[in-house]
């Protein structure tokens, strides 16, 4: 075979010359906008798997380091970013707070991915709808934002279990964060199939991607030296070729730091912000700094008070932040909501839960309103990028709509019968182990523990997180974490003991997520007696769950109620569905259906006092409402265009 030369081919060197110059001008007109600004938009939607010739691709450089700057291509950048938690906001709502992040001077989204929501079944996988996380990521690229990914696969969020999926803790020795073998064969699986739908999607493909986040806040964890180099290599081995980052605060950053991946930190005052970049620099020399989450608020707790911090406060330190030379991410920028029964707890001295709403006193509020924050901050951004920020979208239209009385009703005891047979086990059976979904337990809601008693005496066992006790059909008071026993009156001869068990949240952060099994834990005891013969109901409140009422399974509303009890009511709503916020006066605890979607819990014990109720999930017309009430029912529901988030305490 005749060796090739120039001299021999002169046609197939032209032919070469010019696709290189083509290349050249495709490669100056769609890499050189200044990055960061709007002119990006062009260039992210550009396919260069189909345009660029693969030996170029490789050229593209990506985020990297450079002494103390960012550098991205041939420019230096500065990451101003927002965090923003697609399971957290309507899909619908997706553009609009993606617009007002842009619109507000920043130039990067940054999410978390919660394992919990993508993997609910051990290998059955969900990132459709208010998951597609593709698509969220692909929509911030239209608008023409870069993205950091935080994948975990642990992720704090104020979310349960710090979004790993709860069929985890069916393996009793089970340690979570560590490389125990039945942890890292499940983050292997899941890494496998997320990482595919993640990788097409990194800058070096032609994506937004431009950084991933090796797990979250583990120094303060660090429970196992092997982890993070274990996470680090997992995230490579599936093809994650960008910048790898770290998220540290002040209790782990001396111990969270990997080698190879570059140390960020997480904070929310100027002292901090002095402290933690000394430690930075002993860590790792010169090299660009990043507070990964500047706290712009903080998420509240049941029975707690509202925390709000002053816009000046925030306004301050991010001028600070910029000054010193850090890039910056806002978290959050849109906390949005915990529907459902997604809330975390904190669990250090006493266990609290987290309230349904996530507004964190964000720089838009929870229903994606601009507050005083968001004005401050869009004119310092405007400034440091010297590049007018978009105009900010309209706001989304609120409503207050005329008050609804449920008008039908039914109680446990009677719903009981449509429900799936129990489980019956001589001992009690905790939550997660509950042989339901698949053999992979119960993640959210309550469980019903049915069983005999024939004496009167002291009731006692550990109850995860809060169980309401009855004789028959009578509640005769609460077991939870300080209560652990209650006196039975007594009886005469056949009686049903009853507990219902709400799993109000579990630990999110902190070094006790090995033990956050759900339910009755262990054995019940009368009178330091264990008790036998169990039927258990699991009441997880899903769609499916609620759809086993048919219309004929209620009743007209009686005299004597008899709780805890379901409740059917109709929202009349007009021709142009708007975002409102339910408001319950009068009613205690429970949980809020509308058309199937979980608004999420309410609780008179506050601070928070509405529900935030997304037009986007209403219809014109009539709209189903249900309610689960445990311990006393209002006579209506009223709405308001204003949310009542509850009374203040400024953050120190």
């Amino acid at each position: 075979m005749p060796k090739w030369s120039l001299r021999r081919r002169p046609g197939r060197t032209l032919g070469l010359l010019l696709l290189l110059v083509l290349s050249f001008l495709v490669l100056r007109r769609y890499l050189n906008p200044k990055v960061g600004s709007c002119d990006h938009e062009g260039a992210l939607r550009l396919n260069w798997n189909t345009l660029v010739p693969l030996w170029l691709q490789r050229q593209r450089l990506g985020l990297r380091t450079k002494g103390p700057d960012f550098i991205l291509e041939d420019s230096i950048f500065q990451i101003l970013g927002g965090s923003i938690h697609y399971f957290r906001v309507p899909r619908e709502y997706w553009r609009d707070r993606l617009l007002k992040l842009k619109a507000c001077g920043l130039n990067t989204l940054t999410t978390y991915v919660p394992w919990n929501l993508h993997e609910p079944e051990r290998g059955k996988f969900d990132f459709s709808g208010n998951l597609d996380l593709e698509a969220f990521i692909q929509l911030a690229a239209k608008i023409g934002l870069w993205v950091i990914l935080r994948p975990g696969p642990y992720i704090c969020s104020e979310i349960d279990l710090g979004g790993l999926p709860s069929w985890l803790l069916q393996d009793p020795d089970m340690k979570l964060r560590t490389t125990y073998h039945g942890f890292t064969k499940a983050v292997d699986l899941y890494f496998d199939h997320l990482m595919s739908r993640v990788v097409p999607l990194q800058y070096k493909h032609g994506g937004p991607i431009i950084a991933v986040q090796v797990e979250n806040e583990y120094g303060s964890y660090n429970k196992d030296r092997a982890y993070m180099p274990y996470i680090k290599k997992a995230l490579e081995d599936r093809g994650i070729i960008e910048m790898l980052l770290t998220s540290d605060n002040k209790d782990g950053l001396e111990k969270g730091v990997v080698d190879g991946v570059l140390a960020t930190i997480n904070l929310q005052s100027q002292q901090e912000l002095m402290a933690l970049n000394t430690v930075l620099l002993s860590i790792q020399g010169i090299q660009p700094k990043m507070v990964m989450e500047y706290w712009t608020g903080w998420f509240d707790s049941w029975g707690g008070s509202h925390n709000i911090l002053d816009s000046s406060e925030v306004l301050q330190t991010v001028s600070a932040i910029i000054k010193d030379g850090s890039s910056i991410n806002l978290y959050m920028f849109h906390g949005g909501t915990n529907f459902g029964f997604i809330n975390g707890a904190m669990h250090f001295n006493d266990y609290k839960a987290d309230v349904t709403s996530y507004d964190y006193d964000a720089i838009l509020t929870e229903a994606g309103d601009y507050t005083a924050k968001y004005t401050k901050l869009r004119e310092l951004f405007g400034t440091v990028s010297g590049i007018p920020p978009p105009p900010p979208p309209e706001l989304t239209a609120k409503m207050v709509y005329e008050p609804m009385s449920p008008a039908l009703y039914l109680s446990l005891w009677d719903a009981i019968q449509y429900m799936d047979k129990p489980v019956t086990s001589e001992t009690p059976i905790n939550m997660e182990n509950l042989p339901v979904n698949n053999g992979n337990g119960q993640a959210f809601g309550y469980v019903l523990y049915e069983t005999t008693i024939f004496s009167s005496g002291v009731l006692s066992g550990l109850v995860r997180d809060r169980g309401q006790v009855f004789l028959n059909r009578v509640s005769i008071g609460f077991l939870d974490y300080k209560t652990t026993k209650i006196t039975i009156p007594l009886t005469q001869g056949y009686t049903i003991l009853r507990i219902l068990v709400e799993n109000r949240g579990r630990v999110n952060y902190g070094n006790n997520i090995d033990s956050q099994r759900k339910g009755l834990i262990g054995n019940l005891y009368l009178n330091n007696k264990a008790l036998k013969n169990f039927k258990i109901y699991s009441l997880d409140m899903t769609k499916q769950f609620l759809q086993r009422f048919d219309m004929d399974n209620w009743s007209v509303i009686p005299k004597e109620l008899t709780f805890p009890a379901f409740f059917l009511g109709a929202l009349s709503v007009g021709i142009y569905p708007s975002d409102t916020f339910l408001k319950l006066e009068g009613w205690v605890k429970g949980v809020v259906f509308v058309n199937g979607h979980n608004l999420g819990r309410y609780w008179n014990v506050g601070p928070q006092e509405t529900l935030y109720l997304p037009g986007v999930w209403l219809d014109k017309g009539i709209n189903k409402v249900i309610i689960f009430e445990e311990t006393m029912s209002g006579s209506m529901v009223q709405s308001t265009d204003i949310p009542h988030l509850g009374r203040n305490q400024y953050i120190n």
